[in-house]
């Protein structure tokens, strides 16, 4: 008879499958296991969390900690429906809850509990209606940028014909004038286009990227303004065009940049995240650039149309630089998001962390 080989597949292995948040505590409210997407979630290590006490591990759960061991002690679970988890300084994390005891070979019982973070189910609707509008009104642009581009050609070259015909100095300042304007214009017309050719992945080190965009910034920076880091380096090398995600970092950058004005701080912090949606698709792994600045911060309002062509809240902005980012950044199968409040905005990319 022919020997099936064992499954090398453990428990965990199946837990940290699961997008639901898993925990397991035992008869003493203790940390039993924690899976990944919980990691994520609450942002605790599973190595630190396991044998700690409940609330000690995540403090989220101490105001429930009579009903746990009302739980433990009666053998009966229960269901919570868009609850919110908190601790003090945080920002709450709507969840269902769902608490199931268990026991084990006769053993003394513990607690199952399973997490569905509402909160991710509402950033996949927002992020694929986001993109959804995004694309429509980039290929808006696209359209009128190329009913534009043959025109300008034609301005130009009567212009230089015009300057060839009237070679004296005082026609030559008119015809000199349009000509400027139709580059300009036809350089606005390009940006509008964006990048055209497809992204040119390589395995590259996210921190040298960053570090170059830095110098970059650094040196355009007035001498108030400080740029600060906060890498985490243990990120594994990241597959991605280095000249695109040079562009949309630096456009971010000096953004941030013109944020603060003459006088603040500019952060740049790396960060894992596991079992991670983009869109509509889960990542085991993505990497999260974030770009935090000292500003007067972006209004409400205007939150939800900063990454729409032409929309920029400075007089002398062109509405580009965003938009540009946020397609290059897209291209990789990631995403831009923007938090902001006064004196802190906080531009995060988030890129999955994939092989070639």
């Amino acid at each position: 008879m022919k020997l099936v080989p064992r499954s090398r597949v453990t428990a965990d292995d199946v837990l940290d499958g699961l997008t639901n948040a898993v925990l397991a505590v035992d008869d003493g409210l203790r940390v039993s296991t924690i899976n990944s997407a919980f990691e994520s979630l609450f942002g605790v290590s599973r190595r630190m969390a396991v044998g700690m006490p409940l609330i000690e591990a995540i403090p989220h759960f101490k105001p429930y900690e009579p009903r746990l061991r009302t739980a433990l002690e009666t053998a009966t679970g229960f269901i919570e429906r868009e609850l919110d988890l908190q601790r003090n300084g945080d920002p709450p994390i709507p969840v269902d809850w769902t608490v199931t005891p268990f026991v084990i070979g006769g053993k003394k019982p513990g607690l199952l509990m399973e997490i569905l973070p509402l909160q991710r189910h509402l950033r996949i609707s927002r992020d694929e209606q986001l993109q959804a509008h995004f694309d429509a009104s980039r290929e808006l642009i696209r359209g009128l940028a190329h009913e534009i581009k043959n025109p300008l050609g034609g301005i130009r070259g009567a212009a230089q014909l015009l300057e060839r015909e009237y070679p004296d100095e005082s026609h030559r300042e008119y015809t000199r004038v349009i000509i400027r304007e139709a580059d300009r214009l036809q350089n606005l017309v390009n940006r509008l286009l964006g990048p055209n050719r497809a992204p040119q992945k390589s395995l590259l080190n996210v921190h040298e990227v960053l570090e170059h965009v830095r110098r970059l910034v650094q040196a355009e920076a007035p001498e108030g303004i400080s740029v600060l880091r906060d890498y985490d380096p243990s990120i594994p090398e990241l597959t991605a065009d280095r000249e695109q995600l040079i562009q949309a970092v630096l456009n971010l950058l000096r953004n941030a940049l013109q944020a603060v004005g003459e006088q603040g701080t500019i952060l740049l912090r790396t960060r894992t995240r596991r079992q991670f949606t983009i869109g509509a698709k889960r990542h085991k792994l993505v990497v999260q650039i974030d770009i935090e600045d000292s500003g007067a911060g972006i209004e409400p309002a205007m939150l939800e149309k900063i990454f729409f062509p032409m929309v920029t809240t400075r007089a002398q902005g062109s509405g580009l630089g965003l938009p540009i980012a946020q397609y290059l950044i897209h291209s990789h199968g990631g995403l831009i998001e923007c938090r902001s409040r006064p004196g802190c905005t906080i531009f995060t990319i988030l890129l999955p962390l994939e092989t070639l």
